[in-house]
Formats: structure tokens, sequence, C-alpha cells
């Protein structure tokens, strides 16, 4: 408990530090792009590598690729049903702020510092069938279902997957696990080595990105809408902690994915389908400020 405790309290630490460092102008207000982009191309993929080597992994692993595109299926369905008579913009906005889930800048370092490699291992299948929706899927069924100026083939929806380094080298990764092929020694040093920042770097750019002075015409809505998106995650974690017939440590990683923070992207693809992209930002942020002490609740009932 001691131990979670002191864990928790560093990461709390680190994404105040990223925060305060920002008021007081030590970083310019985009110098998390930077940083983000360190932790999503070199030091996340890293740590994946280290992960996937330490990690016993079997077909099974599938099942959870799967549970990460139903989850996001069903809150896009839920978005589209509670938005039904509204604009095309505040359906996008429901579409894509009930589903999707902010994993691996957020909810993988968590995993990371708090489980062992083969929890890390866990939550990227998770994020794996996850980024199918949030990468674009998600977005091509927004644009299928109004007259959004964001109309995507399917071609070009499948494609965008494949945008992000960290979501190939999982494919990868996977691939030479179930094939049994080990990467060398020397790669698995270099990557130990940088993978070890990866949740210093997430937590220090989550906190750049926060923002704490919101537009209070705005809170009511985004508060909506968080309502609904945590109360899924509720339901979600009750049935995957009770029904799924995972190992404990599987079913307590996949109960603290559903309860990320909004998706990283949500915001570009409000911007594409002409929404509210400043209403965005208020309840992405939100999200994370809500989603900080719920994860940190769940590790430590973990430990009890």
């Amino acid at each position: 408990m001691a131990a979670v405790l002191t864990k928790a309290f560093a990461f709390i630490a680190v994404i105040l530090l990223g925060y305060f460092l920002k008021c007081l102008h030590f970083f310019a207000k985009d110098d998390y792009k930077l940083v983000s982009k360190i932790m999503l191309d070199i030091t996340l993929p890293a740590a994946l590598i280290t992960s996937f080597s330490n990690a016993s992994i079997d077909l099974s692993m599938l099942a959870v690729i799967l549970l990460g595109i139903a989850s996001n299926l069903i809150m896009v369905l839920w978005g589209y049903f509670a938005s039904r008579g509204k604009e095309d913009s505040e359906k996008a906005f429901c579409m894509l702020h009930y589903s999707g889930y902010n994993i691996g800048a957020f909810s993988l370092p968590f995993v990371q510092n708090f489980f062992g490699a083969s929890a890390v291992v866990v939550i990227s299948m998770f994020n794996m069938g996850s980024s199918m929706m949030t990468a674009g899927g998600t977005n091509a069924i927004v644009a299928a279902v109004s007259d959004s100026p964001e109309k995507e083939s399917g071609f070009k929806a499948f494609k965008k997957m494949f945008s992000t380094l960290a979501f190939n080298i999982c494919i990868l990764l996977l691939i030479l696990s179930l094939t049994g092929i080990r990467l060398p020694s020397f790669v698995l040093s270099a990557a130990s080595l940088v993978g070890s920042a990866n949740g210093f770097l997430s937590m220090l750019a989550i906190g750049m990105m926060l923002e704490v002075n919101f537009d209070t015409k705005r809170i009511g809505q985004a508060a909506k809408t968080l309502g609904a998106r945590y109360l899924s995650a509720t339901v979600f974690s009750l049935l995957i902690y009770f029904c799924l017939p995972f190992s404990l440590e599987i079913r307590q990683v996949l109960t603290l994915a559903v309860f990320s923070p909004v998706s990283a992207l949500a915001p570009a693809f409000i911007e594409k389908n002409k929404g509210d992209v400043a209403l965005s930002s208020v309840t992405s942020s939100l999200s994370i400020l809500v989603s900080i002490p719920i994860m940190l609740l769940l590790l430590i009932l973990n430990e009890l």
C-alpha cells in the first residue's frame, strides 16, 4: 500500500510540475507537442519493446483487442442515440467524446509503473483495438451518419490506424512474440534504458497540456458528456472484473483502461467536423482531472 501511494503521489507531483512550469513560462505554450512527440515516438515504443520481451503472450490476447474495438463501438452507438434529432456537429461531438481512450499517453504509463511487463502488453492490446476506432474508424462512422465535411473512404480510415509508430510497433511485437522470435539483447538493453523515461515524460506532458481556466459556459455540457462516459466506464469495469474469464491481473488492467480520459485525437476530429473545438478541449482537460483520482483509487483498491 505504501509503495502504491508513494508512486501515486510521485505521478501527481510530476503532472503538477509540468503545469506550474508552464505557468511560470519555463515551457512555451506549445512545448508540450515536442515532449509528447518524444514520448509517443521514442520512449513509448521502447517501453513496449521491453514489456513484450518480458511477457508471455498467447492467442487469448486477441480477445483483448476485440474488447477494445467493442467498447468503442458501444459508446459510439450511445453517443449517436443520445444526440438523435440534434445538429450534426453536436452528434459528432457526442460520438467522438463518449468513445475513445487515451491509453498511450495516459493509462499505459500508470500500468507500466504499477504492474509488470505482462500488464503493459494487456493494455497495449486493448489500445490496438481502441486505436482502430480513435485513429479513424469512429470518424468514418460519424461521417457516414451525418453531413459531415470530413467524408472518408473506408481505406483512408483503415490507413489512419497505421499512422502512429506505437501502433505499428505493437503489431510487429505481437507477431514476433507469437512466432517465438526474440530481439537481440543489445536492442532490449537500449529499449529498457529509453523506455524507463516514458512514465515521467507522459505525466510531464499531461501537466503541460492541462488547462484549468475553463469557459464556464461550456463546463455544463462537458460535465454531461463526461457523466455519460464515466457511467459507462463503471458498468464496463464491473462487467470486466466480475464476468470475464481472464486472470485477475488482466481484469485489473482492463478496469483501469476503461476509465482512461478522452482520446487526444478528439479535438482534431471535432475541428475537421466543424464542431466546437473549445468545448472539446474543455472536455478533454476535465476528463484528465477526473481520470487521475479514479485510476489512483483503483490502484489503491487493488492493493487491499
